[in-house]
């Protein structure tokens, strides 16, 4: 079994035990990685370097925690010399 059918199979455990609207917001959040994800890639081909850190951690008051991001950015001073 590869990880990457492991993980699918995982995921799809996991998101069967939700409620519609449950599974509605991961699907929102996953498009919304989708774009993070293909912003981070433009940025570090214009020439910067990105780093997504924690800033907090959002508790929503039952045991539910959700990870709260901000980018480090550095750019290439030699690029622009």
């Amino acid at each position: 079994m590869t990880p990457n059918t492991r993980v699918k199979e995982r995921a799809e455990e996991q998101s069967s035990a939700m409620t519609s609207d449950q599974q509605a917001m991961i699907r929102m959040v996953a498009n919304d990685l989708h774009r993070l994800n293909q912003s981070v890639m433009k940025a570090v081909d214009s020439g910067v370097s990105v780093e997504l850190v924690r800033s907090a951690r959002h508790h929503g008051g039952e045991g539910n925690w959700g990870d709260l991001l901000v980018p480090v950015i550095v750019t290439n001073r030699l690029a622009g010399s």
